[in-house]
């Protein structure tokens, strides 16, 4: 299996502290990179993380406010300056396309590098290729802000012992995945006879919203559900002023979407300690961990 990660480059909101940095999170899977929501000073963070930026293949912003995507321009300037080879797909709401310009444009520079826009209009899959499937739901957050469920594509495992046990080996393995039945010693061998298909798994993404069905839609049956939390309940009256969400609501939404694994994020700087969060949450949602900047967690 290839590297599965979710690498916490910040996990503060608007405005930074001392110990979390503008929110940005990488998942390095299936050989890509996928960058959410590179805030202001996201490149630093990488190297602190000791990952290399030209992993990032696809970029994710939900929306324009500012600690959600200032670091997108620095971030395309460095996979630039790099000159990585592969597409780099931006993916964002099409009402900040002047937004996303600006960023873009923002300094002088000579482009190297094929940068992919796709600028989500709709709800619905913007993509489904052979690696992934990415669904977008616009959320409750007063301006266009996207949340997002990557769907991993199905694959077909093969089972080592059935397959010895039917003589099948090197060459012949994928010639029967590709016939899908294959005739060996005068017996007939059926592709799911030494085979199943392995459901792909599901990451779903919310940062800055109010309490709303399309977070439960997004995140239902996650393997992981990444989910802004900016405040706790003591502030839960902040929380609906600025349509964010408090880490009690947050654990219950992952709760409703069957989730396998919670992880908290985007917290107020009037908070220090994350473990406050992980405490209120998992009174409701027992797996459940709060982001801490250069955290890696895998699944």
């Amino acid at each position: 299996m290839s590297l599965r990660d979710l690498i916490i480059l910040g996990c503060s909101s608007q405005q930074p502290t001392r110990h979390r940095n503008h929110g940005a999170y990488l998942v390095r899977w299936n050989e890509e990179g996928l960058l959410f929501d590179p805030g202001e000073g996201t490149q630093r963070q990488f190297i602190f993380a000791n990952v290399a930026p030209t992993c990032v293949q696809r970029i994710f912003v939900s929306h324009f406010h500012g600690d959600h995507c200032l670091g997108l321009g620095s971030m395309l300037m460095r996979l630039n300056l790099d000159k990585v080879p592969h597409p780099v797909h931006c993916y964002y709401p099409a009402s900040g396309q002047a937004y996303f310009e600006r960023l873009r444009y923002g300094t002088i520079y000579h482009q190297n590098i094929q940068i992919v826009e796709h600028p989500v209009k709709e709800e619905g899959i913007v993509v489904d290729d052979e690696n992934f499937k990415i669904e977008a739901r616009f959320l409750e957050h007063g301006v266009d802000n996207i949340g997002w469920r990557i769907t991993e594509t199905d694959q077909r495992k093969f089972d080592k012992a059935k397959l010895d046990a039917a003589g099948i080996q090197g060459p012949n393995v994928r010639l029967l995945e590709k016939q899908g039945k294959l005739l060996i010693g005068g017996k007939e061998i059926h592709l799911d006879e030494v085979s199943h298909i392995r459901k792909g798994d599901v990451l779903a993404i919310a940062i800055d919203t109010l309490p709303c069905q399309a977070v439960v839609d997004l995140a239902k049956g996650a393997k992981l559900f990444l989910c802004e939390s900016t405040y706790l309940e003591t502030h839960r009256e902040l929380a609906k002023k600025h349509h964010h969400l408090t880490a009690k609501q947050a654990a219950e939404m992952a709760k409703k979407a069957g989730v396998e694994r919670l992880v908290l994020t985007h917290f107020s700087a009037r908070y220090q300690d994350p473990e406050d969060f992980e405490k209120e949450a998992q009174q409701i949602f027992p797996n459940t961990i709060a982001a801490e900047d250069l955290k890696v967690i895998p699944f």
